[in-house]
């Protein structure tokens, strides 16, 4: 366990040597979805995995703390437990934090890994739209009060400045999510996408359906960079 930047406790496992990866999870997820592929890195990768407030094994605080900047302050203190700058995976809106990150600590990163992810929405419509999505979910998965805050789309801050981050990037795509596969699109028109993985056959949790072909397109990455 270490500590957020409010004292709230949050569940990490590291391991490994080497280059340092850095893995979030997407929402109502914990980071025993990184476990395949963390354990290939690891062999040859200091590899971090952990669990977003009120996620697995971290703590639930009240109502209320659960915004952008308490998520990425937890972040920053999971990156300052490695040695950076770091390699930031994210899945779905661990991608989107990642982003995040990388616009307000650009020197702790290293390269981004974008796992079926997007980076928000301009239009409020769209963003009334998702968050609507996400409250009736919360109330189906039984998840904590608060926690859906998360996962809520408040601005367009991260689309709105996707071209200001220069980290070097890798998008991994399941052929079959295609809510995602216009983010793709937008990231190698603004980002720096080094290369694009979309996996056959494959939805939104490719990185647990397909863990061996995400491991080896994460560790050509990063050696490539």
């Amino acid at each position: 366990m270490i500590a957020g930047n409010d004292g709230t406790r949050i569940a990490t496992e590291c391991r490994g040597d080497g280059p340092s990866l850095v893995f979030t999870h997407g929402w109502a997820n914990d980071r025993s979805v990184w476990t395949p592929i963390a354990d290939d890195l690891a062999g040859d990768h200091s590899v971090t995995t952990w669990d977003l407030r009120g996620h697995g094994e971290s703590d639930s605080p009240p109502p209320g703390n659960y915004s952008r900047q308490h998520a990425l302050g937890d972040m920053n203190a999971v990156v300052d437990d490695t040695d950076r700058p770091a390699v930031l995976i994210g899945h779905s809106l661990g991608g989107y934090l990642s982003l995040a990150y990388a616009l307000e600590h650009p020197d702790e990163v290293s390269a981004l890994v974008l796992v079926a992810s997007g980076p928000g929405f301009r239009k409020v419509e769209a963003r009334d739209e998702w968050n609507e999505a996400v409250v009736t979910s919360t109330k189906k998965l039984g998840l904590p009060p608060g926690v859906e805050e998360l996962s809520m789309h408040v601005d367009s801050m991260v689309i709105d400045r996707l071209t200001e981050i220069t980290a070097p990037t890798l998008i991994l795509l399941g052929e079959r999510d295609r809510r995602f596969a216009a983010a793709a699109g937008l990231f190698q028109r603004d980002l720096d996408v080094r290369d694009t993985v979309i996996v056959p056959e494959q939805g939104h949790m490719v990185h647990v359906k397909a863990a061996r072909e995400c491991a080896d397109a994460i560790r050509s990455f990063v050696t490539g960079i």
